[in-house]
């Protein structure tokens, strides 16, 4: 009887080996059977597909937008402060039945790990795979949105922070108005558009009129800070003074510009 090559015999050997592997290969689930069946197919992925909302965000709350879900729609509320995450809430999630259980589950994990994350990139709650989905949906749409609006507050800044410095800082002295009592002279400080500071050169004195302008003077000025214009309301007591007041600051602010 002839013997087996030693090659042959190795051959064989290897080949069963190789069989035995992809036998064992072929018998392992196609998926994780507890998604499969609580989801009734294959679930979608979690992850959002736009870029990550969480920096440069802002400051603000914003709701996103309504995800339609196999259960029911999800809707994420979220407060962005200096351009991070604080705070996430479901506005909406699935209900009724099993929902409820899974929502109450699913949901405050998902709020924390949105937190945690600070984006729409979170994984998926166990057993809660399409309200995950829904979750980082909604949360995705809510950053673009806080996103947006910081982008637009931010150009309105600049633009608001140009006009003032083409403006610059002016100091102005306005006409002497007469009044009955005496004259009012008031000289104006105008930066970036605004009045930042007020005083009276001339106003009426000597006897009574001392205390009326002791009085009524400061409260003019602050008045006329606080105004931003020469529309500011009469002082008790001091009538004639503040109508003086006003027409000299009309004078000095029709000198700056408006």
């Amino acid at each position: 009887m002839r013997k087996s090559h030693p090659v042959r015999r190795a051959v064989l050997a290897g080949a069963a080996t190789v069989s035995g592997i992809v036998l064992l290969l072929s018998l392992k689930p196609a998926s994780d059977p507890g998604s499969a069946s609580a989801a009734g197919g294959a679930a979608p992925p979690v992850a959002a597909q736009s870029p990550q909302g969480g920096r440069g965000a802002g400051s603000g709350t914003v709701t996103g937008d309504a995800a339609r879900t196999q259960y029911g729609p999800v809707q994420v509320r979220v407060t962005v402060s200096g351009g991070k995450i604080t705070r996430a809430e479901a506005v909406q999630a699935p209900k009724g039945g099993q929902s409820d259980q899974v929502t109450a589950d699913a949901v405050p994990k998902l709020n924390r790990a949105a937190v945690a994350a600070g984006s729409a990139d979170i994984d998926a709650v166990s057993g809660a795979t399409y309200t995950s989905a829904g979750y980082a949906k909604s949360l995705q749409s809510a950053l673009d949105k806080a996103a947006a609006a910081a982008g637009s507050n931010a150009e309105a800044g600049a633009a608001e922070e140009g006009a003032g410095a083409g403006q610059g800082t002016q100091v102005l002295t306005g006409d002497a108005a007469q009044t009955q009592y005496g004259p009012v002279q008031v000289r104006v400080t105008v930066s970036g558009g605004r009045i930042t500071d007020v005083e009276a050169l001339q106003a009426p004195k000597g006897g009574r009129s001392d205390q009326v302008t002791a009085d009524a003077v400061p409260k003019l000025n602050r008045a006329a800070v606080a105004a931003g214009t020469a529309d500011i309301d009469a002082v008790s007591g001091a009538t004639y003074t503040s109508a003086g007041y006003t027409q000299s600051l009309q004078s000095a602010l029709d000198r700056a510009g408006g």
